[in-house]
């Protein structure tokens, strides 16, 4: 019996390449982005150097780099990774953010990552749901990226969910919530997390790589909040 081939997670249209979840015409209709600015994925100018806001308050992170706006079809899929179990989606998802990476690097040169992490979930939480979805999009951007994959990363008590917060409230939610089990010293980051609202989680967590001595931290999303 012939195996029956992957199909484009949009179209349903059979792919020739099946790991990359998407076909050709379909990854060039995804909603495009706006000028972004480089460091905080935000609506700017210019997206080769950094807006007004970071440059009078610059976040902890050397880039941010996402995917989309949150919006379909992308948000269906990171609710649909994220809270019905739909892990077949890691794979194509990784491959969005690899070329946003790509296309990022490219653009700022930045360094290339040797060492990724993702935001961990609590542990009750990962219990409960099964698995932590930022570290099924880290662990293959990882292996594309030759880097290290690491899950060094530790949540510290079960706290609010941060959807449920607002800015401020994210902010003090989050104030000594990580723990680093890995040294960092030296490394280029990149730090992965699903979606970026406020960036209160990972200026948290970017501001304790930097305290442990890493050398740059990129952070990539599947979508920005615009």
């Amino acid at each position: 019996m012939l195996p029956i081939p992957a199909t484009c997670w949009l179209c349903r249209l059979p792919l020739q390449l099946p790991q990359h979840g998407l076909c050709s015409l379909c990854l060039r209709q995804l909603p495009a982005l706006p000028t972004l600015c480089p460091r905080c994925a935000l609506p700017a100018a210019s997206a080769y150097q950094a807006c007004l806001r970071c440059q009078h308050t610059p976040p902890p992170w050397q880039a941010l780099v996402c995917v989309g706006d949150y919006q379909p079809p992308l948000s269906h899929w990171v609710r649909d990774l994220k809270f019905s179990g739909v892990t077949a989606l890691r794979v194509m998802l990784a491959r969005l953010l690899l070329l946003s990476f790509q296309h990022m690097r490219r653009q700022l040169l930045l360094p290339k990552p040797d060492l990724v992490l993702c935001v961990p979930l609590h542990h009750r939480r990962a219990w409960q749901r099964g698995y932590n979805q930022t570290a099924l999009l880290a662990a293959p951007l990882a292996h594309w990226l030759s880097a290290e994959f690491s899950q060094g990363l530790v949540r510290i008590g079960a706290r609010s969910p941060q959807h449920q917060l607002n800015a401020q409230q994210r902010k003090a939610n989050l104030q000594g919530a990580f723990h680093l089990e890995i040294a960092v010293q030296g490394r280029h980051i990149a730090l992965i997390d699903d979606v970026v609202t406020t960036g209160s989680t990972v200026a948290e967590i970017s501001r304790t790589l930097l305290a442990q001595g890493a050398a740059s931290i990129q952070t990539g999303c599947l979508c920005r909040t615009l």
